[in-house]
């Protein structure tokens, strides 16, 4: 693998990954409907991953593709344009990746897959930690395209045999935005209670992403991801008996553990996070 596409190089994490990628010796095709930012992919395209034409010419000596673009929240839009938005990029860039013989796409799916942490309905979890195979309840066009983008990667798996990893990403942002997130949740802890006060630094998405990139796993793969520990500066229990009393706890949590299940990435990707924001040290725990 030497060359890989990443649409929405223009996005948060698009930017990030695309830094990261190049940094770690690979050569980067970015796609993005505009640039704001300037970007180091060696070769920067302005198009729309739900175009045929503009897929096609990005994919030019491709090996690998990292499909980012997306319409990333349900207020962003109506429901029909987030979901089809969303839908027929993802469906494009898996069939165009397939036809050509590309033989592993990353596909950025969300902890919204499973609906509820946005879901309109008084509804929670069927348990934590969350995992890949929690219950779904969805209400929302944004969570319905994570979902639907999933079965596309099962389905291009079994028509051309891509290999595809979809990384469920909670809120995923640098130090500084992440410490801005946590002192709004922090005033309202019930806000994020349905995600688990789940996040991931910035720099770990990235290196999942490389890692899910440089896997060798065969099929199609949903991957959960969030740091070790929770966006607020509690003890996870705490939270727990304070705004989900109700819901099952699968294992015991100790300190500020994470309610999200990442053994899938540890196992299949050989990821686990570094950085917490809570201590700016790099963990003992690495790739």
């Amino acid at each position: 693998m030497r060359r890989v596409l990443v649409t929405g190089a223009d996005g948060s994490i698009g930017r990030a990954a695309v830094d990261g990628l190049q940094a770690a010796g690979y050569v980067v095709t970015g796609l993005s409907l505009r640039y704001d930012h300037a970007s180091t992919a060696d070769r920067s395209l302005v198009g729309d991953a739900r175009s045929a034409d503009d897929v096609s010419t990005a994919l030019a000596d491709v090996d690998a593709v990292l499909h980012l673009a997306a319409i990333p929240h349900p207020s962003l839009g109506t429901p029909e344009e987030v979901f089809e938005n969303n839908v027929a990029a993802t469906f494009n860039v898996l069939a165009q990746a397939g036809q050509r013989g590309i033989g592993r796409v990353v596909i950025a799916s969300s902890i919204n897959a499973f609906g509820v942490p946005m879901n309109v309905n008084e509804v929670e979890p069927a348990y934590y930690p969350l995992d890949e195979e929690v219950e779904a309840d969805i209400a929302d066009a944004y969570s319905l395209s994570k979902s639907v983008d999933e079965q596309s990667a099962r389905m291009a798996w079994r028509r051309w045999g891509t290999d595809v990893i979809a990384l469920r990403f909670p809120l995923v942002k640098d130090r500084a935005d992440l410490l801005r997130f946590a002192a709004r949740a922090e005033s309202d802890p019930k806000t994020m209670a349905r995600e688990g006060w789940a996040y991931l630094d910035l720099r770990d998405g990235v290196r999942a992403i490389i890692a899910a990139l440089e896997s060798t796993a065969p099929g199609a793969h949903v991957v959960g991801l969030a740091a070790d520990d929770i966006l607020i500066d509690r003890k996870t229990d705490e939270l727990l008996r304070e705004y989900a009393p109700d819901v099952p706890l699968r294992r015991p949590v100790e300190g500020r553990a994470s309610l999200v299940d990442t053994t899938r990435a540890q196992q299949l990707l050989g990821f686990r996070p570094r950085y917490s924001i809570h201590d700016q040290a790099v963990s003992a725990m690495t790739t």
